[in-house]
């Protein structure tokens, strides 16, 4: 990589750490998904900063930012815009709705209704939106930040399937450690940060990611990786834990997000390791597991360390 745009990179993820505090890990997984241009979806409790760390991305990457809070009552057209009829030129205008932003933070996405998911769904998958006859291309790049609340219950719709399998990454964040919630105590008046990067760079590190060293039996390893969740994996004397398996589409998320964490780490080539620190992000989320797994308090993360334990390394 040349020098110059790793510094950019260093500084960008320094200024970041500076305005989310204690979360270094989380912010590291959320760059390979930025710089990957993957869709993200950030699973916590309210008030770990997600709406914080989506904003200061933009603004670090000089990119516009649109926030949509996703409500029962939410319509697609609140999100997509709509044809609207202005009646002085007695013709059909076009309103672009909140969609229409590089990164567009979507605030409690289970809390929409289905048909505004798969309103989102054509958005997120196909970076484009049809309004009446019409497709109007989404501004490049498009990234969407969704967040949801996995304790809640009440007022919740369960994700589908096919709607998680279009986020690359899904991230658990989780609470900080008591020193580094006094610094967020003592630093509450954070600057806002400055235009580090911008379309361009991020252009460049996108070509930098595709041009990342893959050795021939990575490939073999991503894919022995992915073919292990379609096959029956026992575990606490369950001889059945998956329903579903992932699909070849994480395989190819797998592999663009590894490459995307070797470029943070200033190498131009992949090892295993690098697939291993980002697989829980990209396979856990699209893992479905049986009840009798479920009800025995079998999680994703345990299905994807008995896998990792029975897949030889290259």
């Amino acid at each position: 990589m040349q020098s110059a745009l790793f510094k950019k990179i260093i500084a960008f993820k320094t200024q970041l750490n500076s305005c989310i505090l204690g979360q270094e890990e989380l912010i590291e997984s959320v760059l390979v998904g930025i710089f990957a241009q993957g869709h993200i979806l950030l699973s916590s409790v309210p008030g770990l900063a997600k709406s914080t760390l989506a904003q200061s991305i933009a603004k670090s990457l000089n990119l516009s930012f649109k926030r949509i809070q996703f409500t029962p009552d939410l319509i697609p057209s609140d999100i997509l815009g709509a044809q609207i009829y202005n009646p002085a030129i007695n013709q059909l205008q076009i309103h672009l709705g909140p969609i229409f932003a590089n990164v567009v933070l979507a605030d409690e996405i289970n809390r929409a209704p289905a048909k505004v998911q798969s309103a989102l769904l054509e958005a997120m998958q196909e970076k484009q939106v049809t309004l009446g006859n019409d497709s109007y291309l989404l501004p490049q790049p498009f990234v969407v930040v969704a967040t949801a609340n996995p304790i809640e219950s009440q007022g919740v719709y369960v994700l589908p399937e096919a709607q998680l399998d279009r986020f690359m990454l899904c991230i658990h964040l989780e609470y900080p450690s008591s020193e580094s919630e006094i610094k967020i105590l003592k630093n509450m008046h954070t600057k806002r940060p400055d235009t580090l990067l911008d379309s361009y760079d991020l252009e460049l590190i996108k070509k930098h990611i595709e041009n990342i060293y893959v050795e021939e039996s990575l490939y073999k390893y991503i894919v022995d990786l992915a073919q292990a969740t379609r096959k029956q994996v026992s575990l606490k004397g369950i001889d059945s834990c998956l329903q579903l398996g992932v699909s070849p589409r994480a395989s190819i998320d797998l592999l663009k997000a590894s490459q995307a964490f070797a470029l943070l780490q200033d190498r131009d080539y992949l090892i295993p390791s690098d697939v291993l620190r980002v697989l829980p992000l990209v396979f856990s989320h699209r893992i479905l597991l049986g009840f009798e797994a479920k009800s025995m308090g079998i999680s994703a993360q345990d299905i994807l360390q008995e896998i990792i334990a029975l897949t030889p390394i290259p």
